[in-house]
């Protein structure tokens, strides 16, 4: 077998002969082959012989076969295979006729709610007996979303899920996932529970229905700010309330307004579906190309707890209520610590969260010094600053190596001296190429985080 680049004709593992090429991710390219042993088409992900020398991305390879053999469900593919030899490592999956739900976007742009709601549900059934095994997914998105031609779902890719007693593969603080779809814990460097993978599914979810994302931005760093402190534009009017309602208290900003449980979450979407659910008899499943069409499906399960009456969102009116005063939540996306220490920079009179009335007469204070910012971690930065009343913009700056321990420092900051609580200061920071470079949305691979 060849250590270069995949090629029709090759064989892996002695029985897996490369038929054509599926799909290029961030880490692999992901091929349809023949098992040539027991004579099936398989789909086989083949680690990029650039990354064969690295430790971490061939553990991360390793995590997904484990992880995904995990649990036995028909809406999760299979994975048949795992091997490394001759320079190379490979993962045998099921193979799933049908298009990722992310160029079933692209192609159709949006879908008809009860159509998300039975994706929906599916989708989160397969998510509830992961949950169970202990597993978090951590990258729910289209691209990860396999849909057969009858309307059946596969989930895909574990390779940054996380076992919660196990100790993660990642530095303490780095976020993974795709920060399109990234929960507000994740964003903050809090660990993954169940409930994040229920709001990446909300966010599939109206995206599917509106035809676009919630929150969208230039920089990974807006998009995660924007995940962390805004709330989603409303959905069309046209859409049920009651499927509106579900959407969007699965984008709780807190994890404990989110539905209860991937289960409870499947039931709810089941009730809002036009028709009874019936029993999912698929059993082919991992890409191929055929029609999709707009037959929707869900999984019957004797057991399913009766429906419960949607839970109100709670939330809205506090951040009405709250306003821009609600944004003080420390930024952490894609960040490592680098040891600096947390600037103090000092107010010339303290906030008082109660002013009286002749207190409001003059707005307080704040000074801010070059050396109380340059120099520092743009997230103690951007968290003393915003505790100071100041509202921070946090700009990625000038671009280093991702190995120059400068990366995520601030350098400049505009403007300094005197402020007002409640004035606007914008701080730059260096980045590396991989801070400012959006992950694609439809590989079947995530892009490694650095």
């Amino acid at each position: 077998m060849s250590t270069g680049a995949p090629e029709v004709g090759q064989v892996y593992g002695g029985r897996y002969h490369l038929k054509s090429r599926i799909a290029v991710g961030g880490m692999g390219e992901v091929w349809q082959a023949h098992d040539e042993v027991i004579l099936r088409d398989v789909a086989i992900k083949i680690l990029k012989p650039e990354y064969m020398g690295d430790p971490g991305f061939l553990e991360r390879f390793r995590t997904e076969a484990r992880h995904a053999a995990m649990v036995n469900h028909e809406a999760i593919a299979n994975v048949y295979d795992y091997g490394e030899s001759a320079g190379s490592a490979y993962l045998v999956m099921e193979l799933v006729p049908g298009d990722s739900l992310a160029k079933i976007l692209e192609r159709e742009k949006q879908l008809a709610p009860e159509r998300v709601m039975d994706i929906v549900a599916q989708t989160a059934r397969a998510l509830y007996e992961a949950h169970e095994a202990g597993l978090v997914h951590r990258d729910i998105k289209p691209g990860n979303l396999l849909i057969t031609p009858d309307g059946h779902v596969k989930i895909t890719d574990f390779g940054i899920a996380r076992v919660a007693d196990q100790v993660s593969l990642t530095a303490t603080g780095q976020v993974m996932g795709t920060v399109q779809y990234l929960s507000p814990e994740q964003a903050t460097g809090k660990p993954a529970t169940p409930a994040t993978d229920i709001y990446s599914l909300g966010i599939v979810a109206y995206e599917a229905i509106a035809g676009r994302r919630p929150f969208t931005g230039d920089s990974q760093m807006t998009i995660a700010m924007a995940q962390i402190n805004e709330s989603p534009p409303p959905l069309p009017e046209t859409v049920d309330p009651r499927i509106i309602q579900l959407v969007m208290q699965c984008l709780a900003k807190k994890p404990n307004q989110r539905p209860e449980s991937a289960l409870a979450l499947a039931v709810r979407a089941e009730a809002l579906l036009p028709h009874a659910p019936r029993t999912n008899t698929s059993t082919a499943v991992i890409y191929q190309q055929p029609p999709v069409t707009t037959s929707t499906t869900v999984i019957q399960t004797d057991t399913a707890p009766t429906p419960k009456p949607p839970v109100v969102w709670p939330w809205i009116a506090v951040i009405v209520a709250l306003g821009l005063t609600a944004i003080t939540i420390i930024v952490a996306i894609l960040m490592q610590p680098n040891g600096s220490t947390t600037p103090t920079p000092s107010p010339t009179d303290s906030v008082n969260p109660n002013p009286s009335s002749s207190e409001t007469a003059s707005p307080q204070t704040v000074s801010v010094l070059a050396k109380d910012v340059i120099g520092y971690n743009v997230s103690d930065v951007y968290n003393n600053l915003t505790k100071l009343g100041l509202l921070v913009e946090a700009v990625p700056g000038s671009t280093l190596p991702s190995s120059d321990a400068r990366v995520l420092t601030v350098y400049d900051a505009t403007p300094l001296g005197s402020l007002h609580v409640g004035d606007p200061i914008r701080i730059t920071y260096y980045v590396s190429a991989a801070d400012i470079t959006p992950q694609p949305t439809d590989s079947p691979t995530p892009t490694p985080t650095p």
